[in-house]
């Protein structure tokens, strides 16, 4: 294994799993894996990247840096010669999160100075200039993320956000310097590290600055950002002959489907209704859940009734609504009754034949592969930008696709489960 990822949502991991699968046109990528947690055993010998899914976004802090650290140790254990910190291309990252303890942990364990912080993600819409991050030419504080019900980003400055997380300097590398090269951003990394700052903001404003800034961190032990920052990476390794630059084959699939929800994204909410118009679809109201008026039963009838029918259930509500909820009942007695909720239902769903689940919506993306315990999963094709199709191994294997809640176009939930059966 070359290079090792450390993935705070399981959604991320996906993501950036198919950058470094894909690489760059023309060169290929790399044998790609992703893991549901920290393994347990060794991985397999013909693996080049591996990327440990964690669903460690919004856990204190204290605990991602120990389950981030172990991670890490696993990774190294495999021969990784470069290790990513992968987090969310809105950083979604309070004043108590926990990116800043994480990276400082990281760094100290790698023994890495200028650490490259950079969440940009061109193709979504995500740029990062003189150190502030926009989405869609709005600052982060303006997007839409100041609102988000676990996450709220009231500040576009990442220099400011980690100031307040970080126990350590934090520099900043402009875009200028990123635009001529390179060499010309070695060179300023070095000049950051000489100052003593630990992590460094680096600005990009296209996937070009992105190759950049993969072609600069060759050999650097340690970098973080969004799943773009992947992008030039591969090349280093395949230049030198050190991987094959060749892609893995993907089973096809065949068995009943389902679609799960619980994103409340502006985008998500648009997908759901564009997908009602010719699928079943079953919403769910909190009030339900938390009162067991629905449970898992009744997500599983609904769906297995409606079979070849791409059936979707979904908790997705306007913000209000999602935040009145949660003064009711509490912010962590609904994500925990939800979490729980689709857990179960996709643990019953395989255990009645459904073969093919695409999730929307990143804490419940974790829930519900962690509640499948499927070990290993192989990178397969892109079905939207940054959401690849994802494929168990053993006798029964099973599709995924992971969508984080702001990704994918109108039409993703049926373009997923078209991509999944091999259409």
């Amino acid at each position: 294994m070359l290079i090792g990822v450390i993935a705070d949502d399981f959604t991320g991991a996906s993501d950036i799993a198919i950058t470094l699968a894909k690489g760059l046109p023309g060169e290929g990528g790399l044998k790609t894996a992703q893991y549901l947690g920290v393994p347990q055993q060794a991985a397999s010998a013909e693996i080049e990247a591996g990327v440990i899914a964690l669903k460690s976004r919004s856990i204190a802090a204290s605990e991602a840096v120990v389950t981030s650290l172990a991670a890490c140790q696993w990774l190294l254990d495999q021969g990784c010669k470069q290790i990513v910190f992968k987090y969310c291309s809105t950083f979604d990252s309070t004043a108590a999160g926990n990116i800043g303890p994480v990276a400082d942990a990281l760094a100290a364990l790698l023994q890495q100075s200028a650490v490259v912080v950079c969440p940009a993600f061109p193709a979504m819409g995500r740029t990062l200039y003189q150190g502030h991050l926009f989405v869609h030419h709005q600052p982060l504080n303006e997007s839409g993320m100041e609102n988000h019900p676990l996450t709220p980003m009231k500040d576009a400055d990442i220099r400011r956000v980690l100031a307040v997380q970080s126990v350590n300097k934090i520099g900043h590398i402009a875009w200028q310097q990123v635009a001529a090269g390179p060499q010309s951003l070695i060179d300023a990394l070095a000049a950051s590290a000489a100052r003593g700052e630990r992590l460094t903001v680096v600005d990009a404003l296209d996937d070009q600055d992105l190759v950049t800034i993969g072609r600069a961190c060759d050999g650097v032990r340690l970098l973080t950002g969004g799943s773009a920052i992947a992008q030039g990476l591969a090349h280093n390794f395949i230049a030198r002959g050190e991987a094959t630059g060749s892609a893995v084959a993907v089973p096809h699939i065949d068995g009943p489907e389902a679609i799960l929800v619980g994103s409340c994204s502006n985008t998500t909410r648009k997908q759901i209704a564009i997908h009602a118009r010719q699928h079943p679809v079953l919403m769910i109201a909190v009030d339900d859940v938390l009162a067991a008026r629905v449970t898992s039963e009744t997500l599983v009838a609904f769906i297995l009734g409606h079979g070849g029918e791409a059936p979707l259930v979904y908790s997705s509500g306007d913000t209000a609504a999602v935040m009145a909820a949660q003064q009711q009942y509490g912010q962590m007695q609904v994500s925990q009754a939800l979490d729980n909720l689709f857990a179960d239902t996709a643990r019953k769903l395989v255990a009645a034949g459904v073969r093919r689940i695409v999730v929307g919506g990143g804490e419940t993306s974790g829930a519900v592969v962690s509640a499948l315990d499927l070990g290993a999963l192989t990178i397969g094709p892109e079905i939207d930008t940054g959401v690849p199709v994802l494929v168990s191994s053993g006798v029964q294997p099973i599709a995924l696709a992971l969508k984080s809640g702001n990704f994918g176009g109108e039409d993703f939930f049926a373009r997923a489960v078209k991509t999944l059966r091999g259409d």
